[in-house]
């Protein structure tokens, strides 16, 4: 954790020289690249030094037997660049892709491709040469193109291609919303905090999501297993799927628009507007809330990703529940719409707060799928069963048993399941892990 705390200090220090002496790069692809690579180079090099992330069992990596193979760095090569043409195919062909909304992303994209493409090289001969079981997604995926159909599984190319559809869904929206968020800082007027807490709470609401953001961008761009962090395992179910991507536009646009809008009536502010000690303490309330759901994202480091299992955290907010991120937000949505209490009658209060209801179950429904996902790791089963005994809502498991974590068999292997095949070979606990799929 304070390795992840010293890099966002550092990427703050950059936020701060960029609005004192660097408006020449105050474009957004310039400023997000500079206070993304002041946060991630820290935790790279500093986790290298006193972590030595290589070295977990996870990493599958073992330096001091390596066995170097142009030819399979070749394979691997051909199926690294089939995956990217395919990401490429992907955001010609969807609309949703085209027009200016992600401008500044195809531009980041453009400047670092032909190095990255170069890079790609060294990186998977060195890589390759270390790895304890070399035939990787990428591997069988060039085994494929070149006609070796003998050795490849479905299952490991089909988990490669839906850990890039993950990044090519998630990092463009996340790196539009960052350089938004980065906009608004560098032009905030801080004298207007003075004023009063309506000015207090807008810059800490847009100053917490960029923390969030920072990391969260950050995660999706650093999936390497040199440091440890690369994708392990992919959510292989539709279901997994259908209630993480709905949370997102253009999804929830087109979903909440139509069946879920809750927010029809003015918020908290325009309730207590008239009454500046409620205002205040009732904003500090939100604050704090979303001040925990950026919390959950700190400890995450590099290893930030939905829909993905990249380690186990136990750390930070994760000591005292599972999902302190989900638990956060949802409230923090009662406590903003207040759909309780705002609406011109019984009924419509009435109705609203069950359309919430709705969106908390969504909330529910990611967090079981999650929880089912990462089962595959023993250590996660471990973490899991420690918080439901002794975690900060371990009484409510024991009120109401369907919360437990391992309540029926459809979602959970469970302490005494049967052996089951693993989504992908390999290594996928570490010797210190580090829960929410990374």
């Amino acid at each position: 954790m304070w390795i992840n705390l010293f890099a966002l200090g550092v990427s703050l220090a950059a936020v701060f020289w960029l609005r004192e002496y660097g408006q020449d790069l105050h474009v957004k692809t310039q400023s997000l690249v500079l206070v993304a690579v002041a946060l991630a180079l820290p935790i790279i090099l500093l986790e290298w030094v006193f972590i030595k992330p290589w070295r977990n069992p996870s990493a599958g990596l073992d330096f001091r037997r390596v066995n170097f193979n142009w030819g399979r760095t070749a394979l691997k090569l051909v199926g690294f660049y089939l995956t990217i043409g395919s990401v490429a195919f992907v955001y010609w062909l969807f609309p949703e892709y085209h027009g200016s909304f992600y401008d500044n992303y195809y531009a980041v994209v453009k400047a670092v491709l032909p190095w990255w493409m170069a890079l790609a090289v060294p990186y998977f001969y060195l890589v390759d040469g270390a790895m304890q079981s070399p035939k990787d997604g990428y591997w069988q995926l060039g085994s494929w193109v070149m006609g070796n159909t003998k050795e490849v599984s479905g299952k490991a190319v089909g988990q490669l291609y839906l850990g890039w559809l993950v990044k090519l869904f998630f990092l463009p929206l996340m790196f539009v919303y960052l350089g938004n968020n980065l906009t608004n800082l560098l032009n905030f007027d801080f004298s207007s905090l003075l004023v009063n807490f309506k000015s207090v709470f807008d810059f800490t609401f847009n100053f917490l999501f960029y923390i969030d953001l920072l990391f969260v961008t950050v995660g999706y761009v650093c999936t390497l297993r040199l440091f440890d962090s690369h994708i392990r395992t992919v959510e292989p179910s539709f279901l997994g799927w259908g209630v993480a991507l709905i949370g997102y536009q253009p999804f929830w646009s087109l979903f909440s628009g139509t069946y879920l809008k809750y927010d029809d009536a003015p918020a908290w502010g325009y309730w207590f507007w008239d009454t500046p000690w409620a205002y205040s303490l009732w904003g500090s309330i939100i604050l704090l809330l979303i001040a925990v759901y950026v919390w959950a994202s700190i400890p995450f480091g590099i290893r930030f990703s939905n829909l993905t299992h990249r380690g186990i955290l136990t750390n930070g907010p994760y000591r005292f529940t599972k999902h302190p991120a989900y638990i956060s937000k949802n409230i923090s949505w009662w406590m903003i719409s207040m759909p309780f209490m705002v609406s011109a009658s019984g009924t419509e209060a009435l109705r609203q707060s069950l359309l919430l209801l709705m969106v908390n179950f969504i909330y529910f429904m990611r967090a079981r799928t999650e929880e089912r996902h990462l089962s595959w790791d023993p250590t996660y089963v471990a973490y899991a069963h420690y918080i439901g005994e002794r975690g900060a809502f371990a009484f409510l498991g024991r009120w109401f048993p369907i919360l437990r974590f391992g309540h029926g068999r459809l979602f959970y292997r469970g302490k005494d399941a049967p052996a089951v095949e693993p989504l992908v070979s390999g290594a996928s606990t570490s010797a210190k892990p580090a829960a929410k799929p990374v």
